[in-house]
């Protein structure tokens, strides 16, 4: 008896939730806040040569979230070094990143990255989000979730048992 109560409740619960492809469909921020879409995401801007800009933007939202004043500094120079320096390893593109210097990293704030996150949230919004929509990896995974998601109904159930039976 619980058994069939048990498989009830996950088929249900299964119609309720909205795929996560749909929701990483909807808008850029449903796809950050959702880590399994960050990690799709990351993946694609891989092959695009272009991941700093997802990390940034991870780094930024973590940043913000710094209590702690001594961290905070030591994050914001962690930031700079890793994407903002001039030698920066995994540099990204924003404006007025020549003016940025190392002065900003004296007086740490919660919001000091706010307008380069911003800069950096439209780039890949307008840029490789969109493209990232149209990618063999998000098409190949929207398929996957929806090949688990789907109960075989009796159309597959039927034609599948005419497949068998015309051989």
């Amino acid at each position: 008896m619980a058994h069939i109560h048990d498989s009830d409740g996950s088929s249900s619960s299964g119609h309720q939730h909205p795929k996560s492809t749909a929701k990483w469909a909807a808008s850029l921020e449903n796809l950050l806040e959702d880590p399994e879409g960050v990690k799709r995401f990351r993946e694609f801007l891989k092959k695009e040569f272009s991941e700093e800009n997802v990390l940034f933007w991870l780094a930024c939202e973590e940043f913000k979230k710094t209590q702690d004043k001594k961290q905070m500094q030591e994050k914001a120079k962690e930031i700079y070094m890793t994407f903002l320096s001039s030698k920066a390893s995994s540099q990204v593109n924003v404006e007025g990143q020549s003016r940025l210097n190392e002065k900003i990293l004296e007086e740490p704030h919660p919001l000091m990255f706010q307008k380069l996150q911003d800069q950096i949230f439209n780039l890949m919004k307008y840029d490789s989000y969109s493209r990232f929509l149209k990618s063999d990896l998000f098409l190949k995974h929207k398929r996957t979730e929806e090949e688990e998601e789907d109960p075989p109904d009796a159309q597959t159930a039927a034609k599948r048992a005419s497949r068998i039976y015309n051989t």
